[in-house]
């Protein structure tokens, strides 16, 4: 069996002993606050525990860089660009999960001085396995898949603007909705990405970029023919230092993204901006 067979049956594994079990079964105790408006519950640990447990026998050399061990430890992200780490996302969309909601998903990916080699996004309830390695192409269901583009009037785009000040939030908006129909987000990366590949959306902005959200993602949605880059244009690096990400399912998608929030990004969290 192949190393990326391994992780999704791993991931699998977790899914069902340690995260469906528990989906609308949390007792109050089981959700807690870790930082203000993020909360973590007992599913997120569990399946992350087991999940470094298994990585780390996949790939000894590797160090285990998750989430929640991130919560306890900030430090650790400082050196995650460098060396062979598998990030792990063990419960992404902990908020819908929590409200005995959807949708929710697990993400790990393989990384390599800050390049992604190999990434895995799986919806736990329908059992949807995204996943990618680089330079051999995307997988869905272990059926290679190619970005479908949509033909519609106005593409489509959903913003992930929560993290933005009010004044950043209300001029992002506004500027894509003079070129684009807008979604309400997921709220779960795990979920975003699969949705420009299949066409659903057509772009997505971030604005909080943490390493373990995106590394699957951009890796399967430009191993599938999509387009992703830092809000300036730059390429996207685990451990980088570049601002947020914009994500679209071609390149033409994409340009037109940046042609329409070009000036809006740029100024974000800029003292001019938030006395506007």
């Amino acid at each position: 069996m192949s190393l990326g067979s391994h992780v999704a049956a791993l991931m699998r594994q977790v899914a069902e002993t340690e995260i469906l079990p528990r989906f609308r079964m949390l007792a109050a105790h089981e959700i807690v606050e870790k930082s203000p408006g993020e909360i973590v519950t007992s599913a997120d640990m569990a399946a992350e525990a087991r999940l470094r447990e298994g990585l780390e026998r996949l790939e000894s050399s590797a160090r285990v860089v998750g989430e929640e061990a991130c919560a306890e430890d900030p430090d650790m992200l400082a050196d995650v660009g460098q060396g062979l780490v598998w990030l792990v996302d063990p419960l992404d969309g902990t908020a819908n999960f929590a409200a005995g909601g959807g949708p929710f998903g697990m993400m790990v990916a393989l990384v390599s001085d800050g390049e992604t080699v190999a990434g895995w996004m799986l919806d736990p309830r329908s059992g949807r396995m995204c996943r990618a390695e680089r330079g051999l192409g995307a997988w869905l269901d272990d059926r290679p898949v190619r970005a479908r583009p949509a033909v519609r009037p106005r593409r489509i785009a959903a913003l992930a603007t929560q993290f933005m000040a009010a004044p950043d939030r209300a001029c992002t908006r506004h500027a894509a909705e003079r070129r684009f129909t807008l979604e309400p987000i997921p709220r779960c990366a795990a979920e975003s990405y699969p949705r420009l590949v299949t066409g659903r959306n057509d772009v997505a902005l971030f604005q909080r970029i943490l390493p373990w959200d995106h590394a699957p993602g951009v890796l399967f949605l430009t191993e599938a023919g999509g387009h992703a880059s830092h809000w300036d244009g730059t390429r996207y690096r685990v451990g980088g230092a570049g601002k947020g990400l914009l994500v679209a399912n071609s390149h033409g998608a994409w340009q037109e993204a940046a042609d329409a929030l070009h000036g809006t990004l740029a100024t974000i969290g800029s003292p001019e901006a938030l006395a506007a």
